[in-house]
């Protein structure tokens, strides 16, 4: 994201980094610092001192409360540097963690917009992003968002206020692992069937079992060389992290009592998965894994032969 953030902006932008990763930063600058100038910070607070715009993503609520404290180092530790700057913050957090530092940002007298993103590693890589914006279309900076958000994204929508970007990720990546889980299922119970996975892959795509789990990320090793499943599950999106995502869902819907059918049960297969050696730190999809699926078919159909 940050890379294609540098290259998009005017080589007059300066672009003001920070990560606790400092190996990260070091290695943004080697590889993209021609692109135009990069300037490593050492906290949040610098970053907010020198930034007119300031984008974070972590993975927790609790890291974003970390980056937006207003003790030394945080974000919002100079109320004077925060006064009339936009702040996009594209974790994928609890709508209360959200909420509480966007009252905080905004009582500082600077704009904040909920901005989560969806598409991976992959999608980032190559700038396709989606972006779900905590806005409406009648928000008065929301021309500017959409062109900085453009450089690293190519799907921007205004879900119409605060939090609702954040809410539509959320829900998103419900949906998202719940099919990621039957697509395993699936494909597991096709093969000990004695289905051909390339055939079932091929059938799926243009069937009513078919989803963009099946035809971006097959759970399957072998079936997709693309998807993570093929490179060991190399990630990918991590299947902590669906995890965490799915556990946000459940407490958003148990804070408007709506039911969730397959909500204790997706949340058990990557609360488990997620503590297995052989699943933790893969692409979530690993959840093909965890269930028992054939990982050597092609070896045991004779097709590496």
């Amino acid at each position: 994201m940050a890379k294609n953030l540098r290259e998009s902006l005017p080589r007059s932008s300066t672009v003001y980094i920070y990560d606790v990763a400092t190996a990260v930063l070091d290695k943004f600058v080697a590889q993209y610092g021609s692109l135009g100038p990069v300037v490593v910070c050492a906290s949040a607070q610098d970053v907010v001192a020198h930034s007119d715009t300031i984008i974070s993503i972590v993975p927790e609520g609790k890291h974003v409360s970390a980056v937006f404290a207003a003790t030394a180092g945080g974000a919002l530790a100079d109320p004077a540097a925060v006064k009339d700057k936009l702040f996009l913050e594209c974790s994928t957090i609890d709508v209360a963690t959200s909420r509480a530092t966007a009252a905080a940002v905004e009582t500082l007298g600077a704009t904040f917009v909920d901005a989560p993103v969806s598409g991976g590693p992959a999608g980032a890589e190559r700038g396709t992003l989606t972006f779900m914006m905590g806005l409406a279309e009648s928000h008065p900076r929301v021309a500017e968002i959409r062109a900085l958000l453009a450089t690293m994204g190519s799907n921007l929508f205004a879900c119409g206020g605060p939090t609702l970007g954040l809410v539509t990720k959320v829900c998103n990546n419900y949906i998202s692992g719940t099919i990621a889980i039957a697509t395993a299922e699936g494909f597991n119970l096709a093969m000990r069937l004695g289905l051909d996975p390339v055939t079932f892959h091929k059938v799926l795509g243009v069937s009513t079992g078919g989803s963009w789990v099946n035809s971006n990320c097959n759970p399957v090793p072998g079936v997709d060389p693309n998807a993570p499943a093929s490179k060991d599950y190399a990630p990918g999106f991590k299947v902590q992290f669906m995890r965490k995502d799915y556990n946000l869902a459940l407490e958003a819907a148990a804070m408007v009592d709506a039911t969730l059918c397959l909500g204790l049960a997706g949340l058990d297969v990557y609360t488990k998965a997620s503590a297995d050696p052989r699943c933790v730190d893969r692409d979530s999809r690993v959840v093909y894994r965890y269930i028992g699926g054939n990982e050597d078919w092609k070896h045991d159909s004779g097709e590496d032969e």
